[in-house]
Formats: structure tokens, C-alpha cells, sequence
């Protein structure tokens, strides 16, 4: 398998120099030449696997410059660090007597040691690049950069934290993150790490970040102290393929579960901000998975609702600070990806999208590509007051606890099956621990945090529905805060540079 540009026809390279570079030169994403097909039969013999071999059995369909043995080490050091034996569990919320065809599937993707989804991928993306380093003969340091709208962050560096011939560099929004993903990424240690805050919110850092890849004059001074740079947000693709797996494994375990059997349609329902998540989705359906329908669900920054429902893409709107921060973005940059795809890898067509994004911060698509998207998503956007209704709806019903992202997720799905009366059974992505969203989850229900601390509310939140709190996050209230840098985003690159030169 290799891999080419979304924006020109470059030379196609290896996934392991495509992990590496983690952006193409001509300022496109890596993408497959082709995607992998599975029958139902290879899906059927998954059930007698583990998570870490079906992850395993996934990277080999994409990453076959790396040997079987390779990649089994690497699933086994990424998920030893979960706190379930089933890494992704799949929780039945919902199944109403009456319509048995209908359950909801919940995949908990949030196991990991930052209690968010992130770690699925970022736990395996040190490992995989660490093998790429040997397998190309790279002697140089690798400069990991990220931007995150909180939780790629914390998972990037808990991944990264002292791994031979890496410095990671993270930038947040300042203030645009929840108190507890921020200490979780200003506690971090670690001898090559550095976290800054930047002024403004979370597309100003990701523009920065893109801004430095693509400045030759930047690569050239790093290349001179002996730096490259990498990434780990998922334009990287060794961050987005370990998250194929995991809608293979939910799937199986619906099976297990009794709720569907094989070669069942089901629904997947993702609340999605940088469109990694749901692209991840998008290929497991490619790829052979039976899926109906896959459900974009936003919260107010409602970018991408409007996209698929008018084939215009517009990021010139105010921009929403709100109770789901992962999902506060305004450039969902996979998309690029998925318009790859679906225009027939017509990177003519992809690159004139992204430079009317640049020039004008809009683009609309032709019909023809807009049909086919229709065919394969429906988007739905979710208010606050609707967020929170539907934590608590959840919760009074199967005293069952929602992350404020997940919520949308489960909202978006109800507002399509209310339009459609459409009752196959669902996979809904469940992307974070709630007790990462203590304030927001206790308005929800109903429980006053006026003069209660972020750290404070952990407590009470478990007191209050007897869920318990994961172990990394009980742990912040004595970690010491390592990382106070700030700057404005005009700042980013020179801060890069000093950095790289420690």
C-alpha cells in the first residue's frame, strides 16, 4: 500500500515515510492509493480475536511496509494501558421492547490514560513511528506538533513522553479548553515536551500549525540543527488508521451482544469536530463494514451540518465557545480527505476547494460529489439545552453517564430517527470520560456547582451517581503544573524554533 496527495499527483511514498512526514509537501493529506475491501466472511472470524489483534489485523490491510510481528508489538504497548481487558466495550443504552430491531450501541473509547477517544491512536502512533524511524534510516530528531481543542493534546504527550529521537510540542486555545484537559496537559512531565497556551481559539493554533509545516524557510532552519517535523493530529495518518478498528470491533461486539447478526446495516453516529473520527467511520464502510448511514452530529459551531445539508462549505460565521470544546471548530480539515474519495481521488478538484477555503473561507462542491455524500451521511447539529437534556434523559433511564460530546452524539441520532422513522441498530461513538466535563455533566443534572472547583467536582459527581473516577484524572489534584507558556499566534513559529534548538 502507498500513498499520494490530496492536492497533487506526487510521488507516491511508503506508510511508514507518510507517518514520518504526517502533512505532504504541497500542503495535502496522505491518503491510500486504494482501500482495502473485507468480506463478511474475514469480519465473522474477528469474534474470536482480541481488540489488540483486531486492531493488528486492521494497520496490516493499510500499513504492509510494516511485518506482522511489528504491528502486533505495537498494539500490545499502545492498549496495556487501558483499564478494561475489552479496551473499546460496547454499552446497549437503549432497546425498547417494542422495536427490538432498534438498540443503540455506546463504544467506549475513552479507557485509556486520558479518558478521551484520542488515546486509541495516540497510544499506538509513538510506536508506529518509532519503527518508521528504523525503517527509513532517519538519524534526524522528529518534532511532533499539535494543535488541540483539548483532548489530542493530553493524549499526544502521555504517547510521546520521553519516546528516543522525538520532542512534542502542543498548542491549546487559551480558555478554550475545560479546566481538567487543561491541567491534564500542563501536569504532563516528561523531558521533551513543551505545552503552550495561544491566544485566541482553537483554528487560530491549527492554522499556526499549518503555517510552520508549510514555511520552507522554517523546515530549512530546523534541518540545519538536525529537526524534522511530524504530526499527531489526525492529518496524520498513522493517528487516523488505528481508528478504523475500533467500528470493526463495535460491530462484533453488537453480534456477541445478541442485537444484530452478521451482515446487519447499522447506523454510526459520531459527534465530530476535525472530522477524523467520523473519516475513520467512512473507511470502515469503504472498506466492507455494513453501514447504512453514518450520522455527522456538531454542536453549535454547526459548520458541517450546513455543509452536507447545502454542499457549501463556510467557515465565515461567529465562532461558538460551548460545554463540548473538542467540537468547537470551524475547519474540519479530514473533510479534505473524504472529498478525495469520493471525487475520485481528483486532486485538481480537492486543491481548488482548499484554496477558495484559504482565499475566501468557503467553497461549495458540484452536485454530482454532493449526491454522493448524501447517499452516505446525514449531519445534525445539537444545541446546549439539548445537550444536557439528553445527559440526563440517558441517565434517569439506565443510570448510564454521558460525556457532553457523546450526549450530542446520542441527540443527533434522535433527531434522525424522529425525521426518518429509520430503526437500525446503532454505533455511537462515546469519546470521552464524563468526569472530564464535571461542570457541564452536574448542570445537567441538576446539581449546583456555584463555589465548587473543577477539582472538587470530581468528587461530587461521583458521590452523585457512584461512577467512578478514572485514576489519571483523581490523580491531577496533586500534580504540579510544569507548562504556563503563552503567546499570540503570531508567536507560534519562533516559539517552534526555540524549542527545537533546546
Amino acid at each position: 500500500m502507498r500513498y499520494t496527495s490530496t492536492r497533487s499527483k506526487i510521488r507516491s511514498i511508503t506508510s511508514a515515510q507518510a507517518i514520518l512526514q504526517g502533512l505532504a509537501t504541497d500542503g495535502g493529506l496522505f491518503v491510500p492509493q486504494k482501500i482495502p475491501k473485507v468480506t463478511l466472511e474475514e469480519i465473522d472470524t474477528l469474534k474470536s480475536k482480541t481488540y489488540e489483534q483486531i486492531s493488528a489485523w486492521l494497520l496490516g490491510k493499510y500499513l504492509t511496509d510494516y511485518t506482522e510481528d511489528e504491528l502486533g508489538e505495537c498494539t500490545e504497548l499502545a492498549y496495556n494501558w487501558f483499564d478494561t481487558t475489552a479496551r473499546v466495550p460496547v454499552a446497549i443504552l437503549i432497546q425498547d421492547p417494542k422495536n427490538p430491531v432498534a438498540p443503540v450501541g455506546n463504544i467506549e473509547l475513552w479507557h485509556g490514560p486520558t479518558s478521551a477517544f484520542k488515546d486509541v491512536a495516540l497510544q499506538m502512533l509513538p510506536h508506529l513511528m518509532r519503527m518508521a524511524l528504523k525503517k527509513v534510516g532517519e538519524t534526524k530528531e522528529i518534532l511532533i506538533l499539535v494543535a488541540t481543542s483539548g483532548d489530542t493534546g493530553k493524549a499526544a504527550l502521555a504517547g510521546f513522553a520521553d519516546v528516543p529521537q522525538t520532542k512534542i510540542m502542543v498548542f491549546y486555545p487559551d480558555g478554550g479548553v475545560s479546566k481538567i484537559q487543561r491541567l491534564q496537559m500542563v501536569t504532563q512531565v516528561g523531558k521533551n515536551v513543551n505545552v503552550t497556551a495561544v491566544r485566541g481559539n482553537f483554528d487560530d493554533a491549527q492554522t499556526g500549525v499549518k503555517k510552520i509545516f508549510n514555511d520552507k524557510k522554517i523546515r530549512a532552519t530546523l534541518d540545519k540543527i538536525g529537526v524534522k517535523l511530524s504530526s499527531a493530529n489526525s492529518i496524520n495518518w498513522g493517528r487516523l488508521v488505528p481508528q478504523i478498528a475500533y467500528y470493526f470491533s463495535g460491530y462484533i461486539e453488537l453480534i456477541k451482544a445478541n442485537q444484530i447478526t452478521l451482515g446487519d446495516q447499522v447506523i454510526i453516529s459520531v459527534p465530530t469536530g476535525n472530522f477524523g473520527n467520523i473519516l475513520a467511520a467512512y473507511y470502515a464502510f469503504r472498506m466492507g463494514l455494513p453501514v447504512k448511514k453514518l450520522i455527522c452530529a456538531s454542536n453549535k459551531n454547526n459548520v458541517l451540518t450546513e455543509f452536507f445539508k447545502t454542499g457549501t462549505y463556510n467557515r465565515n460565521r461567529e465562532f461558538f465557545k460551548t460545554i463540548t470544546p473538542s467540537m468547537d471548530i470551524l475547519i474540519s480539515s479530514n473533510l479534505e480527505r473524504l472529498l478525495y474519495h469520493e471525487s475520485g481521488g481528483n486532486f485538481k478538484l480537492v486543491n481548488q476547494y482548499m484554496s477558495e477555503l484559504n482565499l475566501y473561507g468557503k467553497y461549495t462542491i458540484d452536485k454530482s460529489l454532493k449526491a454522493r455524500l448524501d447517499k452516505i451521511f446525514q449531519a445534525e447539529y445539537v444545541s446546549e439545552y439539548e445537550t444536557q437534556l439528553f445527559i440526563k434523559r440517558i441517565y434517569n433511564s439506565f443510570k448510564y453517564l454521558l460525556d457532553t460530546h457523546s450526549a450530542v452524539s446520542i441527540a443527533a441520532l434522535s433527531k434522525y430517527r424522529g425525521k426518518t422513522n429509520d430503526l437500525t441498530p446503532v454505533l455511537s461513538a462515546s469519546t470521552a470520560s464524563p468526569y472530564k466535563f464535571t461542570n457541564a455533566v452536574l448542570s445537567a443534572l441538576n446539581q449546583s456547582v456555584d463555589g465548587v472547583d473543577d477539582l472538587a467536582q470530581l468528587d461530587l459527581l461521583n458521590k452523585l451517581t457512584n461512577v467512578k473516577i478514572p485514576k489519571n484524572l483523581a490523580a491531577l489534584s496533586t500534580a504540579k503544573i510544569l507548562h504556563e507558556d503563552i503567546c499570540d499566534k503570531e508567536e507560534m513559529a519562533q516559539r517552534v524554533l526555540d524549542f527545537a534548538a533546546k
